[in-house]
């Protein structure tokens, strides 16, 4: 596959192995590096959009590539050979994820979920120390602290909000510093540089989870951040059709995390899902910009709303990290809670009364999405707070929280529906 790199438009393709650095002096703007980076225009039919590669094998001469890659420090220099190593599709996804967020390079998972678990069991070991987000998604929590002390790592959960903290969990065997922010469910932030200089300071790795902020909103590697991954499912694919995850970093980093959990935990993404999320990813400026637009009116809304005890936005004034929201993101995003005097009621009134949105799971859609997170459930099943890291998360979420996961949906038409179920 030969094509130019996109510093040399109007041809938009770049080399198969290459990516294009974020915008910088003569180099294209994100918002452009969202529709072009990594593209390689096919060199016989001319499609501007991306092929889908969906062959398992690539035919090869004798001595193209070994029989294993056990050895290989960079599998991406190697022609295509097999699809759990890199396949083309995947392979441009990556690239233009590292484009957006600034990095070396990228590697892409088949969900969120197996791009953190690739991360955590790369650069830990037996007789290592994690220190974790309190508050983080779910999957990930539990991986860490389930799983993990079950090959003999040590995990510690601290309040990511309170640097000092932070600070305090160090220990001669940290490894690994892992966070995230916006935090899912309660949209607590992490002063990103602050705890990226500590884990420097200590010689660890820092990783973020920045999936609620997208690129668009938070460059992490700008502040001293090591990785940065993504659940491509939600916002960057935006279309709640296509399971994905992305770790995007310096190149030494992706290719250890490439060439051990990329090729030995098995977990390839598929070429249509990185078609699909490519195609999302073509809207991704657009759509979070409409997405935060409405969000931020309808947590307004909702904050002057009678029935409505506590908003929780970045964007709003109230929020108790709002300064840090306006140093840290470049826009707040598309995720708000709220809370209500009756959680278990509200939560019967908005599944049977919502008639734009849709009362589920999940979130990052095209179309707006609300579900409870009760505090009591939530804490038995998952975070398992006690104390003062409790009594800090019911301060930001009290008994329950609507997470609410705000779509493309007209913003009056959504705050109609959620005034006539939530006063029923």
């Amino acid at each position: 596959m030969t094509a130019t790199r996109l510093s040399d438009l109007p041809a938009r393709g770049i080399d198969q192995h290459k990516v294009v650095p974020a915008a910088n002096a003569g180099q294209p703007s994100r918002e452009t590096l969202a529709l072009n980076g990594g593209l390689v225009i096919d060199p016989a039919t001319k499609a501007i959009a991306p092929n889908i590669s969906m062959s398992v094998n690539n035919v090869l001469t004798s001595g193209d590539g070994p029989f294993s890659a056990d050895g290989v420090d960079d599998l991406t220099a190697l022609p295509f050979l097999y699809a759990r190593w890199t396949n083309p599709t995947v392979r441009q996804l990556e690239q233009r994820l590292a484009a957006l967020e600034g990095a070396d390079d990228a590697v892409a998972t088949a969900t969120g979920l197996a791009a953190i678990g690739a991360t955590f069991f790369t650069f830990l070991k037996k007789g290592d120390h994690l220190i974790l987000s309190d508050i983080c998604y779910a999957g990930a929590n539990e991986l860490a602290r389930r799983i993990l002390p079950d090959y003999g790592i040590e995990v510690t959960p601290v309040n990511m909000s309170r640097p000092e903290d932070v600070a305090a969990a160090f220990r001669p065997n940290t490894r690994l510093v892992h966070c995230e922010s916006p935090c899912n469910p309660i949209l607590r932030l992490t002063d990103l540089a602050a705890i990226a200089e500590l884990a420097r300071k200590h010689g660890a790795l820092m990783s973020v989870d920045s999936t609620l902020a997208t690129p668009v909103a938070t460059q992490p590697l700008l502040l001293g951040v090591d990785l940065v991954i993504h659940s491509l499912t939600k916002f960057i694919n935006g279309h709640g059709d296509a399971l994905g995850g992305v770790v995007c970093g310096r190149k030494e980093l992706v290719e250890k995390i490439r060439s051990r959990a990329g090729v030995y935990l098995g977990a390839a993404m598929p070429a249509m899902n990185a078609w699909l999320i490519m195609r999302g990813i073509d809207t991704l400026f657009p759509r979070i910009r409409t997405i935060s637009e409405s969000a931020a009116k309808i947590a307004a809304f909702l904050q002057g709303h009678s029935a409505v005890e506590a908003v929780t936005y970045p964007g709003l004034a109230s929020h108790p990290q709002h300064d840090l929201a306006k140093r840290q993101m470049g826009m707040f995003g598309g995720i708000l809670t709220f809370q209500v005097r009756d959680p278990g009621q509200m939560a019967q009134q908005l599944a049977e009364h919502l008639k734009v949105v849709h009362y589920a799971f999940s979130l990052g859609h095209q179309r707006s999405i609300v579900v409870l997170l009760d505090t009591q459930e939530i804490m038995k099943s998952t975070y398992q707070l006690t104390g003062e890291q409790l009594e800090d998360y019911r301060r930001f979420a009290g008994h329950g929280v609507f997470r609410l996961s705000v779509g493309l949906e007209a913003t009056d038409d959504l705050i109609v529906d959620l005034d006539q179920a939530i006063s029923v």
